[in-house]
């Protein structure tokens, strides 16, 4: 269906992330049920279903955003790498600079397009001004978006349109040198021109990182995606080649959805 990608194939790939058994809940909602996926490396992997079912959840599991959330369970083992996340000995900080996010809403800190980058290094202990300034280069020409910015790096962050933002938001998250990066909904609030360039860099950025992205839109699943996961009421239905899911998916529901019966 998208014909741009690389014939993923599933058993030589290494997985990044491995969830196993993963049970999760809110208080006493069950919200993601008996979870088995790999996310592999060097490879997109689009995270579809109806709103309220579990695919931010799910993603928010992968970098620990949930452990802000109250009256929480998680079953089962979510690894980054062979390891698990969870366990005690695990440096959260450390987890959240290996496994990036970008949301839904672009979400630019009040300062300048500069120290929206420079930011994450300092607090990360980097202090030597010349390798700032060329990580914070680096990290806007990966996020196509340094030609656009180069002349304003002492303006302010909110100045820029939504999809500059929202690209900025995205070479933040690459300064601090991620693996894995998570897009939940990334152009959601973003017109079509924007959306376009964030998928052309997503396609071009799977070169170097490991990619998930939820996302409402199926097209864009289908012409981002190696793989893809279809998810409805807290299980996954199917997962797997998304030019497989999409022509002959193996699950009527993954078919009643693709088709637009429910959603």
């Amino acid at each position: 269906m998208s014909g741009m990608h690389r014939g993923a194939s599933m058993d030589i790939k290494l997985a990044r992330i491995s969830v196993e058994n993963l049970n999760f809940y809110y208080g006493a909602k069950h919200a993601l049920k008996s979870i088995n996926m790999n996310i592999y490396e060097k490879q997109v992997t689009a995270i579809i279903g109806p709103s309220g079912c579990g695919k931010s959840t799910l993603i928010r599991l992968f970098n620990r955003m949930n452990d802000l959330v109250p009256n929480t369970r998680l079953e089962g083992m979510i690894n980054l790498d062979g390891r698990d996340i969870n366990a005690p000995n695990m440096d959260v900080v450390d987890i959240r600079r290996r496994v990036g996010m970008v949301f839904q809403k672009p979400n630019p800190f009040p300062k300048t397009i500069f120290q929206n980058i420079s930011y994450g290094l300092e607090i990360g202990g980097q202090t030597d001004k010349n390798i700032i300034e060329s990580k914070v280069v680096e990290a806007l020409k990966k996020a196509a978006l340094w030609d656009e910015v180069k002349d304003r790096l002492t303006e302010s962050a909110l100045m820029l349109s939504g999809g500059q933002q929202q690209r900025l938001c995205i070479a933040r998250c690459l300064a601090v040198e991620p693996e894995v990066i998570l897009f939940d909904e990334p152009c959601a609030s973003l017109d079509p021109i924007s959306t376009k360039k964030i998928e052309e860099l997503i396609l071009e950025l799977e070169k170097d990182y490991t990619i998930v992205i939820v996302t409402h839109n199926m097209q864009q699943a289908a012409r981002v995606s190696d793989y893809t996961a279809f998810m409805y009421l807290g299980e996954l239905v199917e997962f797997g080649l998304t030019d497989k899911i999409f022509t002959v998916p193996k699950d009527k529901r993954t078919e009643e959805y693709l088709s637009g019966k429910f959603g």
